[in-house]
C-alpha cells in the first residue's frame, strides 16, 4: 500500500508539472496519451478543451461524450455530442461509427460497441454477452484506486460476458447463476441485488425501496395528533395563566381604589367632626355648621373642591370672633 501511495504521488506530481497544460496551437505528443494509473482517466499533453492531433499540435475538441463536460467556462463553445450510431472516443477528436463485434475498443467504453440486444465491451474488444450458465466465460477485473477521507483502498470492477442473471466466476471461469437474498457471496456481482454485505451474504439493493409496517404509520399518526392536542392544551394553560394574572392585577387595582375612597371618606368625616366640635354643640354657631335638621344634611360638605372646606371653616371661625367682639 505504501508503494502504491508513492507511485500515485509521483505520477500525479509529474502530471501536474508537465502534462495537460498545452492550449490550442501548442505542441504535443500523441505518445503521451494514456490512462492515468489508479483512476484510468484519459490524459494527454493538451488541456481539457483541446486534443493532441496527428500533426503534433493541440486542436479544439470536435465532440464530447458527457452531458456536462469539464473545463469549460459558462460562455465558452462546447463541442456537440455524437448522434445515434456514432460515439465520441476518449481523445474527443471527432465522432466515429459504432464498432462491430470483435473490433478493438477503449477501456469500459460500451457505448463504442454496436448495440445488439445483449452486447458488452470486454478486454478492449466488443463481444457478445450471451454465455449461458455452466459454460466457459471471460472475465475482466479492473482495480481502481478509491479514496475515503485520508485513506485509500482498491475497488475492483469485475465484468464478464455471461447472460443477464448470471456472472462469470473469477476462479473457475464458468458462468454461475446470480444468488438471491441471504445467500453466501464473495463479491457484489454474485448477488442479484448487486450488494454483497460485509457478513458475506446478499443483501437488499441500494436502490430498493424500504417498506415499513402498519404499526409505524399508526405510531406516526398518533404522534402527529398527540402533538396537536398537546399544543392546544399547552396554549390553553398558558392563556388561562395569563388571564388569572390579569384578573389578579384588576382585583388589586380595585382594592387600592376602594381603600383610597375609604380614606377620602374618612378624611371628610374627620374634617366635619372637627368643625362641629368647635364651641357648644347647642349654640346657634354649631347649628350653622351642623348637618342635622337641614335638608342638606344628607349632602356632603365638600362637593367640588377641598378649598371650600377650608373656606367654610374660616367662615365659622370668623363668626365666633365677631360675636365675641359684640
Amino acid at each position: 500500500m505504501l508503494l502504491l501511495s508513492l507511485t500515485l504521488f509521483f505520477s500525479s506530481w509529474n502530471t501536474f508539472v508537465y502534462a495537460g497544460s498545452q492550449s490550442k496551437g501548442e505542441n504535443c505528443t500523441i505518445g503521451n496519451n494514456r490512462l492515468q494509473f489508479g483512476t484510468y482517466q484519459f490524459h494527454s499533453d493538451c488541456d481539457a478543451q483541446t486534443y493532441c492531433s496527428s500533426q503534433g499540435t493541440c486542436e479544439l475538441k470536435g465532440c464530447r461524450k458527457d452531458q456536462y463536460p469539464f473545463g469549460y467556462l459558462p460562455d465558452a463553445y462546447i463541442p456537440p455530442r455524437c448522434p445515434s450510431g456514432q460515439f465520441c472516443p476518449d481523445e474527443s477528436d471527432a465522432c466515429q461509427p459504432w464498432l462491430p463485434v470483435d473490433s478493438p475498443c477503449q477501456l469500459n467504453r460500451d457505448d463504442q460497441c454496436e448495440p445488439p440486444p445483449n452486447w458488452q465491451e470486454l478486454a478492449d474488444t466488443s463481444q457478445w454477452a450471451n454465455v449461458t450458465v455452466g459454460q466457459p466465460c471471460e472475465v475482466e477485473n479492473t482495480a481502481y484506486v478509491a479514496y475515503a477521507g485520508t485513506n485509500e483502498f482498491v475497488d475492483i470492477v469485475s465484468r464478464g460476458n455471461c447472460q443477464i442473471g448470471s456472472y462469470c466466476d473469477s476462479q473457475s471461469l464458468v458462468c454461475i447463476k446470480t444468488k438471491q437474498l441471504e445467500e453466501t457471496c464473495d463479491a457484489d456481482k454474485e448477488c442479484l441485488s448487486f450488494n454483497c454485505l460485509k457478513k458475506g451474504v446478499c443483501g437488499r439493493g441500494a436502490d430498493s425501496p424500504k417498506h415499513f409496517g402498519i404499526w409505524v404509520y399508526v405510531m406516526v399518526g398518533v404522534g402527529i395528533f398527540g402533538g396537536m392536542f398537546a399544543t392546544l392544551i399547552a396554549l390553553f394553560l398558558i392563556h388561562r395563566r395569563q388571564r388569572d394574572q390579569e384578573r389578579e392585577k384588576r382585583l388589586q387595582y380595585w382594592l387600592e381604589q376602594n381603600a383610597l375612597r375609604q380614606s377620602i371618606m374618612q378624611m371628610k368625616e374627620i374634617a366635619r367632626t372637627s368643625i362641629l366640635s368647635l364651641g357648644n354643640g347647642n349654640s346657634n354657631r354649631s347649628t350653622v355648621c351642623s348637618r342635622a335638621g337641614s335638608e342638606e344634611s344628607s349632602t356632603p360638605m365638600i362637593q367640588h373642591s377641598v378649598h371650600k372646606s377650608s373656606g367654610l371653616r374660616q367662615q365659622c371661625l370668623s363668626d365666633d370672633n365677631g360675636r365675641e367682639y359684640d
